[in-house]
């Protein structure tokens, strides 16, 4: 369920170019804090998977809601072993 998370997330994010070294820049509605930038749209893509994985596992641990992505909800334990 995580990676069709993830993938969902890499669907639904937009991208533009901005003026900065690394000129792509991308960003996942829904997602709050989650961005990347790149010097190519592929850098920036990798990049913004890495965000996103980031986030996840960030939220996962600190117990904060995950919002869905379209049919995609992930439901979590209440207690996570770290």
């Amino acid at each position: 369920m995580l990676v069709k998370y993830l993938e969902r997330a890499l669907e639904k994010a937009h991208y533009e170019i901005i003026d900065d070294p690394h000129p792509y820049y991308g960003e996942v509605p829904g997602l709050e804090g989650v961005w990347a930038t790149g010097a190519t749209l592929e850098e920036c893509r990798r990049h913004l998977l890495e965000a996103i994985e980031d986030w996840l596992f960030f939220s996962i641990a600190k117990g904060y809601p995950i919002p869905p992505l379209d049919e995609i909800h992930l439901h979590l334990p209440k207690e996570v072993a770290l």
